[in-house]
């Protein structure tokens, strides 16, 4: 196996768009709901308006090229090629940081802090807190390898994590993530290793307390709530992507319109978009999501991460300091008292006023704050 890193570019064929507008135009579509809001998914009337959209009107060689601002590679770790962007920061002393998405996100959603991050004085920072930024995807996202073989776990992703970064040269380094992302971060932090200094979440994954019960703060009560939402009416797809992945990515790989469904509804459920997803997002960065899942055809190997890990979840002790930012429409939210009984030691804790599930990408300006602040007393 080779250690060589080489040069990537995000790249789709013209066979592929042609490919792609076909399938949009040709799309079977069902009925509408009998509901006037989202209440059994997301309405027919908005899937079809921004497929239509995507079909004629989105410029997918514009938004190529943007992402292809960034530095990307691929390297081969563990027998699979994963595919990565890697910014280094023209400012001396700047601290090496992994960040990993999750589902149904990709390296898109760092599109609008990876350049703060690595040179914050171009963009109204402090050269104090720059970082050397490793963006990776996930095994069976974007343009990373897809496993042929089980074990991929978030435990196997932290490992090869830490691998891919001593690989770059950085010995020591500082992890964030969220949703899958701050599982595998925080599975980099239970290693005990050496390597990773400390960790930040922006959905850190605490079981309550059951000391707390009986003495509930009004944000714990409102946490509880929102876990049992989640459990009756948002969690179909994690129990779909768990149990029968293969079967879902059928339909996935082979319509973008049910590619594009399954991942905009989360837009819509996740963000803190006061009824609409385009609130928070705009329509062509969403579609740049949606695209590293249909060109790659990565329906059914980013549902298998699921399979791999939702029967084994890390709950080891975290071995190193953890910073967390809670934003108030997180999927999960935990309290200070919970995350401190479960992390240990806290190295920065923080409850926001706005933002949702996918922080970097609502909320660029309050995650790159927050990520600084963590990691400050580090340097």
């Amino acid at each position: 196996m080779s250690d060589a890193v080489t040069p990537f570019r995000i790249q789709a064929s013209d066979a592929e768009l042609d490919d792609l507008k076909r399938r949009l135009q040709a799309t079977r579509w069902p009925e509408p709901e009998t509901v006037d809001d989202w209440t059994q998914g997301i309405p027919l009337s908005y899937v079809q308006e921004v497929c239509a959209y995507w079909a004629e009107k989105y410029d997918w060689r514009t938004r190529e090229a943007a992402l292809n601002r960034f530095d990307q590679f691929q390297t081969n770790l563990e027998g699979l090629d994963i595919h990565f962007v890697h910014v280094r920061s023209p400012h001396e002393n700047a601290l090496p940081l992994i960040i990993t998405h999750g589902w149904p996100g990709s390296i898109v959603e760092f599109h609008k802090v990876i350049e703060p991050l690595t040179d914050p004085t171009a963009h109204g920072g402090d050269a104090a807190d720059a970082f050397h930024v490793v963006c990776p995807s996930l095994p069976g996202y974007g343009f990373s390898g897809k496993p042929t073989s089980t074990g991929w776990n978030v435990q196997k992703i932290a490992a090869t994590w830490t691998q891919l970064m001593q690989r770059l040269g950085y010995e020591r380094f500082v992890a964030q993530g969220g949703d899958w992302g701050a599982m595998v971060t925080t599975a980099i932090g239970m290693q005990g290793d050496g390597h990773c200094r400390a960790i930040h979440l922006n959905m850190p994954i605490v079981p309550p307390d059951p000391e707390t019960m009986s003495e509930l703060t009004p944000q714990e009560q409102s946490a509880l709530a929102g876990i049992k939402h989640y459990q009756d009416w948002d969690s179909g797809y994690s129990k779909q992507q768990s149990t029968r992945p293969q079967s879902l990515g059928y339909g996935l790989v082979d319509s973008p319109a049910g590619q594009a469904a399954w991942i905009l509804e989360k837009f819509w459920s996740w963000t803190d978009c006061n009824g609409h997803p385009e609130n928070a997002l705009g329509r062509d960065e969403m579609l740049d999501n949606v695209m590293l899942y249909w060109l790659p055809a990565t329906g059914a190997s980013s549902a298998r991460l699921y399979w791999e890990s939702f029967r084994n979840p890390p709950f080891d002790p975290v071995k190193v300091p953890v910073g967390c930012s809670i934003f108030p429409k997180e999927i999960f939210r935990s309290s200070r008292r919970w995350a401190e009984k479960h992390f240990g030691g806290l190295l920065h804790w923080n409850e926001l006023d706005r933002g949702g599930h996918f922080a970097a990408f609502e909320q660029p300006e309050l995650y790159l704050e927050e990520v600084r602040t963590c990691f400050r007393s580090l340097r």
